[in-house]
């Protein structure tokens, strides 16, 4: 038959236990916070119902992170994520429009890309406008095709016009 310890012996290996749990659980979620600059108009309620319909993670692989200012969003690693801002200025015509498909609806989105490589898609016909960067960083190993990942949540802005 087996030999059961006492409550006694196991009592400072439940503690050690406890212990250890009480210190790793809060450091597992402090996940750091990524600094932005809010838009001009982040305070805008609009912005409010684009903000929690966000996805949890962009691309498959590039988890959402806190940022630090009112109507942001980001996903990936500190310094190299991918980031969100709304209530930023609505864009005018341009050639650069582009309608993304997704299973969430169609999104206009002006499209530009940066010398050093950044891409910058704002919304088109929307008010406010959403803008979304991605650094070289994300896009050495991604598509930007994920940004119709976001069509459920800048779709909650209504469109009043569309790419021509």
């Amino acid at each position: 038959m087996p030999r059961r310890r006492s409550p006694l012996t196991r009592a400072p290996r439940t503690r050690a236990v406890a212990l250890a749990a009480l210190v790793v659980a809060p450091l597992a979620a402090c996940a750091p916070t990524i600094g932005e600059t809010p838009a001009e108009d982040a305070a805008d309620p609009a912005c409010a119902p684009v903000m929690l319909a966000l996805p949890d993670t962009l691309a498959g692989d590039l988890p959402q992170r806190d940022t630090n200012a009112q109507a942001t969003s980001a996903w990936g690693d500190p310094g190299a994520a991918v980031t969100l801002r709304c209530g930023v200025t609505p864009p005018g015509p341009s050639a650069d429009c582009q309608r993304v498909e997704s299973g969430a609806g169609a999104v206009d989105w002006i499209v530009v890309a940066g010398k050093d490589g950044t891409w910058r898609f704002t919304t088109y016909g929307r008010e406010p406008a959403v803008e979304v960067l991605v650094p070289p960083s994300v896009t050495e190993n991604h598509s930007t095709s994920f940004v119709g990942d976001l069509a459920q949540a800048v779709n909650t802005v209504p469109a009043t016009a569309t790419c021509t």
